[in-house]
């Protein structure tokens, strides 16, 4: 492994430290209550936040263990041993029936709470998947159907969330209103650009400013086929979320724990030690990954020429408009459209890839994080013949970069604050 990837592995495994559970929940979580503390938990690093909430009520403070009960639902692969808490692995970012079953557990343990418990609710990325509560009227089928065609069609991950709070039970502030007796402590790990709280899992316990109409134009947008029963749903005014003044909101709040900007933060820090001057794009880029991938090529081949040691740094969560039948996520896509434009210019380096392990991929423990590429991956394109504007037209980024050895394979890594992405000049 030469020096720059090195770096490249170092600079990522310092951004997902920063938001690792283990590392920064403790400080955020409360005192004990009069009565239990009921932990429900969505979301990649679901199980990870449930053990680390665990220890601080059982061990640090004491607790009774018959007083802390609760769910964790997570992604496959990212379940971690508990004592107390429930760990239920499901479907991402496709939901599948044991989210169902998580959703509606969580449902439940809501609706018992009582004025003198805690509703400690910890949620990060994945949650919107994690957690699926149809409303009435709409099947499992039509709603995993649905989802489908959201990721497929390239809309940002806002746009994806506000279709999904308005066919949710749970989502949209709903779980604060189940649970509404209670004192409500909301703690979540931000993987949504500019740390927007109702976009965050889809804003289970926080009022939403999105509405149905806003869902509708959505759908429409984007040409989405879809059932009849939810074209009902969506005109349907019982499902629209809950609003500000709400009283599901008389006793909730809500904190951020950590956030996608800490991460680039830890990243730059990284490179900076290496030498590098950084140019910083910012922790909540958005778009289709290939138009971001040739505007920051072109900020690469502008440093190499003007001599600069320059290492262009951003996050943020790109998307992929799929027009073709191959496999990959916006991470890898963009890294294949690097590759292709900066593949006849040695001595540049880049990574980009998901901090919670996972880009794209089909829900497997084992799905790549991403792909790193440098003079050994120019080497190998032109060793195997390989042509990345034609895997890059196929949507095929996970087998370009099979071949070339270069996906970046880290495992899960329990947090998720979106993307992290590196150019070293």
């Amino acid at each position: 492994m030469n020096d720059k990837r090195k770096l490249l592995r170092a600079i990522f495994d310092a951004a997902v430290a920063a938001a690792h559970p283990a590392h920064v929940l403790r400080a955020h979580l409360r005192p004990l209550p009069r009565g239990r503390v009921i932990c429900l938990a969505a979301g990649k690093g679901a199980a990870a936040m449930a053990a680390a909430a665990e220890r601080h009520y059982l061990d640090d403070l004491g607790l009774e263990p018959q007083r802390l009960i609760g769910v964790a639902t997570t992604r496959h692969g990212h379940g971690v041993p508990t004592r107390r808490i429930e760990v239920i692995e499901a479907g991402h970012p496709v939901p599948d029936e044991a989210g169902l079953r998580g959703a509606e557990a969580s449902l439940a343990l809501a609706h018992g709470a009582t004025a003198e418990d805690l509703l400690l609710v910890l949620l990060s990325g994945g949650g919107s998947a994690n957690w699926i509560a149809p409303v009435a009227g709409i099947s499992f089928a039509q709603k995993q159907q649905l989802t489908r065609a959201l990721l497929r069609s390239g809309a940002p991950i806002g746009e994806v969330n506000t279709v999904r709070k308005h066919l949710s039970r749970i989502k949209g502030g709903r779980l604060a209103r189940a649970g509404q007796r209670a004192e409500i402590v909301t703690l979540a790990i931000s993987d949504v650009p500019r740390d927007e709280p109702s976009a965050i899992a889809s804003g289970p316990t926080v009022p939403d400013p999105t509405t149905l109409a806003d869902a509708r134009a959505i759908v429409a947008q984007y040409g989405l086929a879809v059932d009849d029963a939810i074209r009902h749903a969506l005109d349907d005014p019982a499902n629209e979320s809950c609003k500000h003044g709400d009283a599901a909101f008389a006793r909730a709040s809500f904190e951020l724990i950590a956030r996608p900007r800490q991460s680039l933060d830890a990243a730059i820090e990284v490179a900076r030690d290496a030498g590098y001057a950084i140019a910083d794009l910012g922790a909540d880029l958005e778009g289709e990954a290939r138009d971001v991938a040739a505007e920051h090529a072109r900020l690469a081949l502008q440093a190499r020429a003007e001599g600069k040691k320059l290492a262009i740094m951003s996050g943020g969560e790109l998307t992929v408009t799929v027009r073709g039948n191959g496999h990959g996520g916006p991470n890898q896509e963009y890294a294949l459209a690097l590759a292709m434009h900066l593949k006849d210019m040695p001595g540049l380096a880049a990574l980009a890839a998901d901090t919670d392990g996972a880009d794209g991929g089909a829900g497997s423990a084992t799905d790549p994080a991403g792909a790193i590429i440098d003079d050994g991956s120019f080497a190998k394109i032109k060793a195997l013949g390989l042509d990345p504007a034609a895997y890059l037209t196929n949507n095929d980024a996970t087998a370009f970069f099979a071949a070339t050895g270069d996906l970046l394979v880290s495992g899960p890594t329990l947090t998720n604050v979106n993307d992290i992405r590196v150019i070293l000049t």
